[in-house]
């Protein structure tokens, strides 16, 4: 190879970087370099990562460079750079869900997602900051501080997966891992202004993703571009025999979905939708959905009448399996312990000290619902809408090939203005959380800016397991958005 570039001429995007690299252009380490210089840059005033790997991803960066020299493919993902939300199980290194209770576990085995994307030949660059256990919508609710938005960092970038959707936004990494229970990759997304995908419940292993309601989370990732967005998602599905819940099939393919535009594809306009999105918000979809009719699609109209009901049943069934699955933090078995005269005593003491205020006040109302006398009332009434909800999406997917939202109801709002008032943040998901009742795929596409020049996302929903429809849409929507 001649002598390194400078950084300008580095490519950035996922396919540019493993494509230099595999075809010896650009090296992985002068990639790599190139995304720590930026970390350096940039990580003080944003907070994206709880952890940084520098001297690991060096080591890797070596790794993949000889492979290349040796005439070795690396793989599809050849030395791109990829940051991981830490809740995701990376072997012999700290994976906190930013909560205090996690502190000092290493865990003894890597998700499936991090080998897969290890196998594909990316960078692990670190573990990013997220709301504690994935409960919030703003990540703020870490125990190691707030994540800031890199386009204002007087602004929120979104939750839980803030951190992940920061790092990309900001440059720290081509690409990202986040996990979805209620938007919490789609969200951030939007008011960081990349794409963000949540697959198709079960399409993408959950193995070693730390539970918060295991019916709902899904792992997805964030990038600069669809065209990315594929290649990562092609990368990290398909079938692990270790999650029972992984639907039997092989990777998805879409890369080669792209360019097929939309001509003649159905796209809902849901005429019932929950009203809360600013008018900035509400004048890009109405943007996308012309912009989708002058590309050839056909704009159609479909109810959803049980869409408003998504958030209330979402917050009875989410916490009820959260206060299932953090049971085992216990002070005993694993992670932070506060001592105490026995062994009741300890275990109040550590779930007491180690949970921060919105985990415990997420585990009580799951506990609440499911206690003997409320269970009926509360958790099973809100299975009945769960199910009432999947056959209303069910029926206007019988009249559209995929649907329009909003992402988020508006921009990034400002650090603090809603901690106070939980239903006030409740609300960020009003959009995103049906498609995980349903189960459908979902994604969040930037498509221009609102209110003080701050990114926009559009979401496009489709029916379980095609991705490709949704992946047509948003990079439709991608070539036309007003720059």
């Amino acid at each position: 190879m001649s002598d390194s570039p400078s950084a300008a001429e580095l490519p950035t995007s996922v396919g540019d970087i493993a494509w230099s690299v595999r075809n010896n252009i650009t090296s992985a380490a002068d990639v790599l370099e190139r995304h720590l210089a930026t970390i350096d840059e940039r990580e003080g005033d944003i907070h994206a990562f709880n952890l940084v790997l520098a001297d690991e991803a060096r080591a890797r960066a070596a790794e993949i460079d000889d492979a290349v020299t040796v005439g070795r493919d690396p793989g599809p993902l050849a030395g791109v750079p990829i940051a991981l939300k830490d809740n995701l199980c990376t072997q012999g290194i700290p994976t906190t869900c930013s909560s205090k209770i996690l502190d000092g576990w290493r865990p003894p085995y890597d998700a499936t997602v991090v080998t897969r994307l290890r196998d594909a030949g990316a960078i692990v660059v670190g573990k990013t900051n997220l709301d504690e256990f994935a409960m919030g919508s703003s990540t703020e609710n870490s125990a190691f501080g707030a994540t800031r938005n890199p386009h204002d960092i007087s602004r929120v970038p979104g939750g839980s997966s803030g951190g992940s959707a920061a790092a990309v936004a900001a440059g720290f990494a081509a690409a990202s891992l986040g996990s979805d229970t209620g938007g919490s990759i789609r969200q951030p997304a939007a008011l960081c202004g990349v794409v963000g995908v949540k697959p198709t419940y079960g399409a993408v292993s959950r193995y070693g993703l730390v539970a918060f309601a295991s019916s709902l989370d899904q792992i997805g990732p964030f990038t600069h571009d669809v065209a990315d967005a594929a290649l990562v998602l092609e990368a990290i599905s398909g079938h692990d025999q270790m999650d029972s819940t992984s639907i039997r099939q092989g990777p998805l393919h879409l890369s080669r979905q792209l360019d097929m535009g939309v001509a003649g594809l159905r796209v809902g306009r849901i005429t019932d939708l929950p009203e809360g999105a600013s008018p900035d918000v509400a004048a890009r979809l109405d943007e996308a959905f012309d912009a989708l009719r002058d590309a050839g699609a056909e704009i159609v109209d479909v109810e959803v009448p049980a869409f408003g009901y998504g958030l209330t049943a979402y917050y009875l069934i989410a916490p009820a399996e959260a206060s299932s699955n953090l049971a085992r933090y216990d002070g005993v078995r694993f992670g932070h312990r506060v001592e105490a005269p026995d062994t009741n005593a300890m275990y109040m003491a550590t779930r007491t000290d180690g949970f921060g205020a919105e985990v415990k006040r997420r585990i009580m109302l799951g506990t609440y619902a499911l206690s003997a006398g409320y269970y009926d009332a509360y958790y099973g009434r809100a299975l009945r809408v769960r199910r009432r909800i999947a056959a209303d999406f069910a029926a206007a997917y019988e009249r559209a090939d995929v649907l329009l939202t909003p992402a988020s109801p508006t921009v990034a709002f400002h650090l603090g203005d809603k901690t106070s008032d939980p239903m006030s943040m409740y609300l960020c998901d009003t959009y995103t959380i049906p498609s995980n009742l349903t189960g459908d795929p979902a994604l969040s596409v930037p498509f221009g800016t609102g209110d003080d020049g701050l990114p926009v996302g559009v979401q496009v929903l489709a029916p379980a397991l095609e991705e490709s429809r949704m992946f047509r849409t948003a990079a439709e929507l991608e070539r036309r958005v007003r720059k």
